[in-house]
């Protein structure tokens, strides 16, 4: 009898042992998922380019899905350089037009169709790094004015993570954004 109980003790024991350590990791999932909200929303600012407005106000119904797919995007003509104008943005502040071309506000959001639903944490940290398309130093480069090399460049592993996690848990907006424009107004 009393191996019996001893075997059910030790197993409530280790059922709670199991418990608390899934308990111990959801909450440090959490945290890293709260980091990178804050990460996302107060340090790095990503919505201040990559969620459109609607005049003043960030459309929220699109939150981090890049420049809308239908809406206008501003031309820059190299003669506004001789005005002093070295940049355009859209009405929606999520698409920017320089003397290289026209970039676009990527969407953000877990999207699998048009978003980053099919990267992996890997392919982001990456992106983040070199600051080329998927972390791929093949594919293209991310255009101006997207900063990579002064400011994401130089973030540790955690932040990073913690910024894709946060990503992950966010709606997905399905949001076709076109591709970066060269300055004759095709894709680069």
């Amino acid at each position: 009898m009393h191996r019996k109980h001893w075997i059910f003790g030790m197993a409530i024991f280790s059922t709670l042992i199991f418990v608390l350590l899934c308990l111990n990791y959801a909450e440090s999932q959490s945290d890293q998922v709260k980091r990178g909200k804050y990460l996302v929303d107060a340090v790095g600012a990503c919505g201040q380019c990559h969620t459109p407005r609607q005049g003043a106000e960030m459309d929220m119904s699109m939150y981090l899905a890049g420049h809308p797919a239908n809406a206008p995007y501003p031309k820059y003509e190299m003669s506004m350089m001789q005005r002093g104008i070295f940049m355009l943005t859209a009405p929606t502040l999520a698409a920017f037009s320089l003397p290289f071309g026209t970039t676009f506000a990527a969407n953000l959001t877990p999207d699998k169709e048009t978003g980053l639903g099919e990267w992996t944490e890997k392919m982001f940290v990456d992106t983040m790094r070199t600051g080329h398309h998927q972390g791929d130093t093949n594919n293209r480069k991310l255009l101006p004015p997207m900063p990579i090399k002064n400011a994401y460049a130089n973030m540790n592993d955690e932040d990073l993570k913690a910024m894709w996690a946060y990503l992950q848990t966010i709606k997905p907006v399905k949001n076709e954004v076109r591709p970066a424009l060269n300055r004759m107004g095709r894709p680069f």
